[in-house]
């Protein structure tokens, strides 16, 4: 299961410079790799490139994906209220693109943060509607529905 996980998402990090800069990524990347070795040694064994690794990368994507978004949010927050060097917008939408939009807009609720600008907003939405979009196509064309 870590080989699978290693081989989806290493390439992200190779191909997507910003990513390697993206503080909250790697963040995301220690917890993937985490839950892929405490799976693969404490409950069961799949193979590299099995369906069932596959579903369960899925699953663990968006929860690590979504706990390291919210904490950029908060991280960002905190900076913005001392006055210190901030996560850059494109860092934080590249965590909502990747699918943790769940986690940025729980962490706009929860630190009233980025919730109130309206360019943010926006491109924050229609990021939101892209992937939907996306996916409906995806499973449109796998014949899921």
């Amino acid at each position: 299961m870590l080989i699978t996980f290693l081989i989806i998402i290493c390439p992200f990090l190779v191909l997507v410079p910003p990513l390697q800069r993206n503080k909250f990524f790697i963040f995301y990347f220690a917890l993937m790799m985490l839950s892929a070795y405490v799976t693969e040694n404490y409950f069961f064994k799949t193979s590299v490139l099995s369906p069932k690794t596959i579903l369960l990368f899925v699953v663990y994507h968006l929860a690590c994906i979504n706990i390291a978004t919210f904490f950029a949010y908060g991280a960002d927050k905190k900076a913005a209220m001392r006055g210190d060097w901030r996560i850059p917008e494109a860092h934080l939408h590249a965590l909502e693109f990747l699918g943790g939009w769940i986690g940025a807009f729980t962490a706009q609720k929860f630190f009233h943060h980025k919730s109130k600008k309206r360019s943010y907003q926006i491109m924050f939405w229609l990021m939101l509607v892209l992937q939907t979009a996306a996916i409906y196509i995806i499973l449109k064309y796998l014949q899921l529905i």
